[in-house]
């Protein structure tokens, strides 16, 4: 399967001086001619010193800044973006009842007239969990509920009337052997990862084979991953990525400069 380099930026709320601010920001992107434009499922803005081997490493400190939540966000963007795809990167499982989630993004796929992807995930922000009175519980529940509510989702995606637009695509994101990559291979249809470049091949090469003993190909899961450069991006291109996501922080004033570089990176593909 052949499929168009397409570019995807996710504009962050926290720290927005106001909600306007970040809906200009949304409204900004698609007029630029963006593909997807994704906002988070944080109900506090994480706070990252660095990201090694795809997993964030948190500052000490995790002050609160000004954040608001992104699934009823989502609903404005299906009315006020025309051209975008529209989603969360990614929506954590424990904070909603599966089947309501799969009801709430069919309904938003509808209001955006088909554009919504479905990112979910595990969940890792502790914070997110404690300060609204969620169990937190260990790395394995939370694999242990993920695997349940992707099941969950699926089924009842399935069973809405009227269903969803087009068939949602899944997006899951994580490069865990043991857990993220057999979660990829059987459900998603865009797998978003950051790695190292030899890593990305070797996990792409394991996400093929997982997929086959699913009844799957791993051509139908398309590859997302970080914007770096240009460089990096040609290496990835060649590597089978087709999907590169940047950001777009209230910390930079949502600037739109280093936005374009990359819509006119992908214009050259």
């Amino acid at each position: 399967m052949t499929r168009p380099v397409r570019v995807a930026v996710q504009i962050q709320p926290g720290g927005a001086p106001d909600y306007r601010t970040w809906r200009d920001a949304v409204v900004a992107a698609d007029d630029l001619g963006v593909d997807v434009i994704f906002g988070y499922d944080h109900f506090h803005r994480p706070v990252m010193d660095a990201l090694i081997d795809g997993k964030p490493v948190l500052a000490e400190v995790q002050p609160d800044v000004a954040n608001f939540e992104g699934w009823t966000a989502l609903a404005s963007w299906g009315e006020i973006t025309s051209h975008a795809d529209i989603g969360l990167l990614v929506t954590g499982v424990g904070y909603r009842n599966p089947d309501l989630l799969a009801d709430m993004a069919r309904t938003v796929d509808h209001i955006s007239g088909g554009r919504l992807i479905l990112g979910l995930g595990a969940g890792w922000y502790e914070k997110d969990y404690t300060t609204y009175g969620y169990d937190f519980g260990t790395f394995g529940s939370r694999f242990d509920l993920f695997d349940e509510s992707l099941v969950r989702i699926e089924n009842r995606l399935a069973a809405l009337n009227p269903p969803p637009v087009r068939t949602l695509p899944i997006l899951i994101g994580g490069t865990g052997p043991k857990r993220s990559l057999p979660a990829v291979a059987r459900h998603a249809d865009i797998w978003h990862a950051f790695a190292e470049l030899d890593t990305f091949r070797r996990l792409s090469e394991r996400v093929d084979e997982l997929a086959a003993s699913f009844g799957r190909t791993g051509a139908d899961i398309e590859r997302s991953t970080l914007w770096q450069n240009r460089l990096s991006a040609d290496s990835f291109r060649e590597a089978g990525v087709t999907l590169f996501q940047t950001e777009l922080t209230a910390d930079d004033g949502y600037d739109l400069g280093a936005l374009k570089d990359v819509l006119a990176w992908r214009d050259t593909q």
